[in-house]
């Protein structure tokens, strides 16, 4: 046995370890418990497919009962000081951090991420809990007069109420704080629905905010294999007064619909098709930098993923040649093994439309410069992969890839790639990359985006408020708008004596 094959064996052991101390039940009412089917579910690791671990399976009668424990804990847990609301997040930031490592470990078992960027995850999901405890005191509100100068206008602001949260599988615990994290902060109880297929470390998450003081039933945590079983009782039940979603714009909008119904406050955080834009004049090797980060974050499964990467014709081949060396040096491998830059896709489905994608585009003309296929080997792991001479009528052109494939498209002008980036029905982020700071300003302002990263690949942070427009979604999450999302403003009207 090499030191290398011990070493994996050690950590993957250590991951079960971990594992093993996660709650795997329903958490309802402050108390964990098996769905009232008994039905449980595998967790799948898609590295190795093998079961790490079985997960209760809720249903219907589950939701219901969560439901209506976030509707009777509210006005109580409302009336909690901001300063306590505000110490229970910051506890669970320091649960959070002194236990990075256990809780990479379980991250990297249950969706592919290399160890060291699972940690990375940690991290900033910790950081929306000391972001929105901060927070939680800070909520404000005003004091004006008419104009007619016979009333006073008083302003506040209250928790919007029962929230649903539903969270996607690629940032298993960030994803879980971002909307957490300002619910508690203003008040709201919860019911939450993480993704199937990485549910340990929303579990894992759930007993740390019970072991930081948060009182029973605020939030309910609810894990399923069919997601309308749970989610669609939650939005009719006529409690819940918002709802947070990420995911696909598909399933986003089925939600908006559903929601209409009781007209709930809605954020939604969905697909991207995300352009990165580098022009004649850029720092090459800053932009292949930007690139990389913005490629190849948790093996291209983002929303914030760079999807079409439009270069400037001059400095098109020499940008797909430098972008290759770079992601063909990247370690394929088992997250949980020393050196893996790049782990597996997070299951069979995602790594088949990967595939799919690259084969129509080779179809249509596109040439593979590096990568291109998967690996022989156990798990779902796809090589990076750079295309160059992609034709625009590609599918990947318009579909998210979800993936580790940079397509390079070159263009000429600044019009041009103007209409070619916004040339989609998504507006999450865009990526460009110049050295004319006039140039920069000016495509920042016409890009149909949320958010724009103007040389550098990474534009999520605790501080900003993420989102997009059209049909990326609606609301922010972070920032100092974050908050604001699930709080209600209310206005009293007193006349001046």
């Amino acid at each position: 046995m090499t030191s290398q094959t011990t070493q994996t064996a050690r950590t993957s052991q250590r991951a079960l370890d971990a594992i093993a101390k996660v709650s795997t039940g329903l958490l309802i009412d402050g108390e964990w418990a098996e769905a009232a089917s008994g039905a449980r579910f595998d967790v799948v690791n898609p590295a190795t497919e093998e079961v790490i671990a079985t997960v209760a399976d809720g249903g219907p009668e589950d939701a219901r009962r969560a439901i209506e424990t976030a509707g009777r804990v509210q006005k109580e847990w409302a009336k909690t000081p901001p300063r306590v609301r505000s110490e229970i997040l910051r506890r669970a930031y320091d649960l959070i951090m002194a236990r990075q490592d256990e809780l990479a470990l379980i991250m990297t078992s249950e969706m592919g991420k290399p160890f060291a960027e699972a940690k990375g995850e940690v991290a900033y999901a910790a950081e929306f809990f000391r972001w929105f405890s901060e927070e939680a005191v800070r909520i404000g509100g005003d004091l004006t007069t008419t104009g007619d100068g016979k009333n006073r206008i008083l302003v506040s602001k209250e928790p919007v109420g029962p929230c649903v949260l539903v969270t996607p599988w690629n940032f298993p615990l960030a994803m879980g704080t971002r909307k957490i994290g300002p619910a508690i902060a203003a008040g709201c109880t919860m019911v939450f629905k993480p993704a199937n297929l990485t549910p340990l470390s929303s579990l894992a998450l759930a007993d740390i905010l019970i072991e930081a003081g948060l009182p029973k039933g605020v939030l309910n945590v609810v894990c399923t294999t069919k997601a309308s079983d749970v989610v669609s009782p939650w939005m009719s039940s006529g409690i819940a007064r918002k709802v947070s979603f990420t995911g696909s714009t598909a399933v986003g909008v089925k939600l908006l619909e559903q929601a209409s119904q009781h007209v709930m406050r809605s954020s939604m955080e969905l697909g991207g098709n995300a352009p990165f834009i580098v022009f004649e004049d850029a720092d090459l090797d800053r932009a292949v930098e930007g690139a990389v980060a913005a490629k190849m974050r948790n093996m291209g499964e983002a929303c914030t993923a760079a999807n079409r990467l439009f270069v400037q014709r001059s400095v098109a081949d020499e940008f797909a040649r430098k972008l290759a060396a770079r992601l063909g040096a990247l370690s394929v491998g088992d997250g949980a093994e020393d050196g893996t830059d790049v782990g597996p896709l997070v299951e069979e489905k995602a790594l088949t439309k990967v595939q799919e994608l690259v084969d129509d585009a080779v179809a249509k003309g596109a040439t593979v410069v590096t990568g291109g296929s998967r690996p022989d080997r156990p798990g779902y792991f796809f090589t990076p992969t750079v295309l160059s001479g992609v034709n625009s009528e590609s599918n990947l052109m318009s579909e998210e890839i979800f993936g580790p494939v940079a397509p390079v498209i070159p263009f000429d002008t600044e019009e041009e790639v103007t209409r070619l980036a916004n040339d989609t029905p998504w507006g999450l982020v865009g990526y460009l990359f110049t050295q004319d700071v006039d140039r920069g300003f000016r495509m920042g302002d016409a890009l149909e985006v949320g958010m724009v990263g103007l040389n550098t690949g990474i534009v999520s942070n605790p501080a900003a408020p993420f989102g997009g427009i059209k049909a990326s979604g609606l609301g922010r999450e972070g920032g100092r708008v974050g908050i604001e999302e699930f709080l209600e403003t209310k206005y009293m009207a007193v006349p001046r004596g």
